[in-house]
């Protein structure tokens, strides 16, 4: 009986390490999926703070608290079923789906762009400025579909990583992969938005440095969400320009990918020690330029429906 009982305690011992094992393996793919995805992360986290930009500073963190609840959706309860299944069964589909994601970012880029420069966006976006409601319902919402696609391009990048492994251990990674990228970005896009406030707290201390830097704070931060506008309408441009540039290799088509990156490799190696930063940067404005085309051209053609509409309804 005893022997039957060590017996049993070396299987359950057995079992807790194969376990723990699983549990680092899939720390350390998460870890290596999480790096290279890396890139889209940042953009993710200079995209979102434009949305609070301009509104009632009470609201900031609820909102950005209700854009993080539904990327934890867009993760778990959406793109991760939807990344296994495809996988699974349709593994060809999913270069075309980010297509369609990397092109709505091209279209909202676009969009930016032409409102930037003089253009309107849709009218109904106009009317619900009238409503502080409305407007941070729309808020939330153009916020969540934006991060769905850059949760999907997130999830892509880690599925690809670990394709090979079981589909469970695929589950598991991907899911820590889904809350870790949450919890990062909109941490720091919480701090980022309310970095002002921090200001003023730190403005109203009795040490003569910390008011300081306080007021350095308060004064810089308008700049700074300025800034972070800028680069998150940048940032749509060029991972969804991006996405297309690559989805249309994968598919097997030569153009724009090899010039874009025969190019990139030229002038970096003109520059010498630059070589890797310089060939990123032309990547990346290549990249972008392409994402203003493309934007841009179904930016015209949905405005020219919503008119059409707009006229056939009158």
């Amino acid at each position: 009986m005893p022997s039957g009982l060590i017996a049993l305690l070396d299987d359950v011992a057995g079992i807790a390490k194969m376990a723990a094992a699983s549990i680092d393996d899939v720390g350390a793919a998460a870890g290596k999926a999480s790096t290279k995805a890396a890139g889209v992360v940042v953009d993710d986290a200079a995209v979102t703070p434009r949305y609070v930009t301009g509104l009632s500073p009470s609201r900031e963190l609820p909102i950005i608290g209700k854009i993080a609840l539904g990327s934890f959706r867009n993760k778990l309860l959406l793109i991760l079923p939807a990344a296994l299944l495809l996988s699974a069964f349709a593994p060809w589909a999913i270069t075309p789906i980010l297509m369609c994601g990397g092109a709505y970012l091209c279209f909202e880029g676009a969009e930016k762009l032409m409102e930037a420069f003089g253009g309107h966006g849709p009218d109904e976006e106009v009317a619900a400025e009238d409503d502080p409601a409305s407007l941070e319902k729309a808020t939330v919402a153009g916020a969540v579909r934006t991060d769905l696609i850059l949760s999907g391009e997130i999830m892509a990048i880690a599925l690809a990583d670990v394709a090979a492994q079981p589909i469970l251990t695929q589950a598991a990674i991907l899911a820590v992969v889904g809350v870790a990228m949450t919890v990062a970005v909109y941490g720091v896009v919480g701090l980022i938005v309310k970095m002002d406030d921090i200001g003023l707290h730190l403005a109203e201390r009795p040490n003569g440095g910390v008011r300081v830097l306080g007021r350095g704070l308060v004064k810089g931060m308008p700049v700074v969400m300025s800034a972070l506008s800028i680069i998150g309408t940048a940032a749509m441009l060029w991972v969804g320009g991006g996405i297309l540039v690559h989805g249309t290799h994968t598919l097997g088509l030569h153009w724009p990918a090899e010039p874009l990156e025969h190019l990139a490799h030229a002038v970096g190696a003109a520059t010498g020690p630059l070589h890797g930063v310089i060939s990123w940067a032309v990547t990346a404005l290549g990249s972008a330029i392409i994402g203003v085309i493309v934007g841009g051209v179904i930016a015209v053609v949905v405005h020219q429906l919503g008119r059409l509409r707009s006229r056939s309804a009158h």
